[in-house]
């Protein structure tokens, strides 16, 4: 069994909901829709293909289904997963631009007066191109003599919350989940933003200080990709619980270890390696999408 989760930013058609269920039934499924939220989410389950398109042959996995259904109904988020364990009890979750809608180090970097600059390399390290540790220490030196309060200005005047993430990691950890952040930026920021939120671990870059400015260094080893890979697989261990039970979310290369690794791999408003990856997109909502893709209804959600 099977389920597709038809999540609207905007409304959800009830007319497109019953031609993806004509479409099951044409491939000779027998579908059944499930309303999560009224007009905003809602469930297919059905047995059968789990790319959602038996009447097309197509051998490139999820994404092609996912590419498929995008190009038929435009606008939602769908996501496609086995009914079977679909509330997970382990999230792992990047922060910039995942649970916040900056990247800190640009941010910090304004500050120095050199954003473009070093935006311009954040990106590059988050599409995949550059590697992501030398990428760090080449921005973070170009930091060098930055004074640490810019740390403490930043963090209030320009890192916000993504919509839905108090709500989504409070919902999963009032139902028993294990919430981590893992980040490839800094403590500095990451720290006071997961207790915001209310994570309950963060792991994250020190960047070091000395007499009152950046040294242009970051604490070795660098939390990298095979961090955020290692924190999910130790987190399962210790837990006790199969892959299956977990989820990881984030937007760009460096998270594409641990999104491969966990039973539901979330690409949010991710890069395009990322979204070509993920077992699962969320192009047009919020985090809120994610309880919703867990079968976890509107009233049940512990508001942020």
């Amino acid at each position: 069994m099977f389920i597709a989760t038809f999540i609207a930013a905007g409304r959800l058609k009830e007319e497109d909901i019953q031609h993806a269920c004509e479409l099951l039934r044409f491939n000779g499924q027998v579908p059944t829709a499930k309303w999560l939220e009224e007009g905003t989410a809602c469930d297919i389950f059905y047995d059968g293909d789990p790319d959602f398109d038996g009447a097309v042959s197509r051998n490139d996995g999820v994404a092609a289904g996912h590419m498929w259904l995008d190009d038929m109904f435009q606008g939602y988020d769908i996501v496609i997963q086995p009914a079977e364990g679909r509330e997970k009890k382990l999230l792992v979750a990047d922060m910039d631009s995942t649970m916040i809608t900056v990247e800190c180090i640009d941010e910090l970097a304004d500050y120095a007066g050199i954003k473009a600059q070093i935006a311009e390399v954040t990106e590059r390290a988050m599409r995949g191109e550059l590697d992501f540790g030398a990428a760090l220490d080449a921005r973070v030196a170009l930091l060098k003599d930055l004074e640490e309060s810019a740390i403490d200005r930043c963090l209030a005047e320009r890192v916000k919350l993504m919509p839905g993430a108090k709500t989504l990691v409070r919902t999963m950890k009032a139902r028993g989940a294990t919430t981590i952040l893992v980040s490839g930026g800094f403590t500095r920021f990451a720290e006071p933003v997961g207790a915001e939120i209310g994570f309950d671990r963060v792991i994250a870059n020190v960047l070091e200080i000395g007499q009152a400015r950046l040294t242009g260094t970051v604490t070795k080893p660098i939390v990298d990709s095979a961090t955020k890979e290692t924190t999910l697989l130790g987190a399962l261990a210790e837990l006790g619980l199969p892959a299956e039970a977990s989820m990881a979310v984030g937007d760009g290369a460096n998270d594409l270890a641990m999104i491969r690794q966990a039973g539901l791999g979330v690409a949010y408003h991710a890069k395009p390696i990322v979204a070509a990856a993920a077992g699962a997109r969320i192009d047009h909502g919020d985090l809120t999408a994610l309880l919703y893709a867990q079968g976890i209804a509107r009233s049940e959600w512990i508001d942020g």
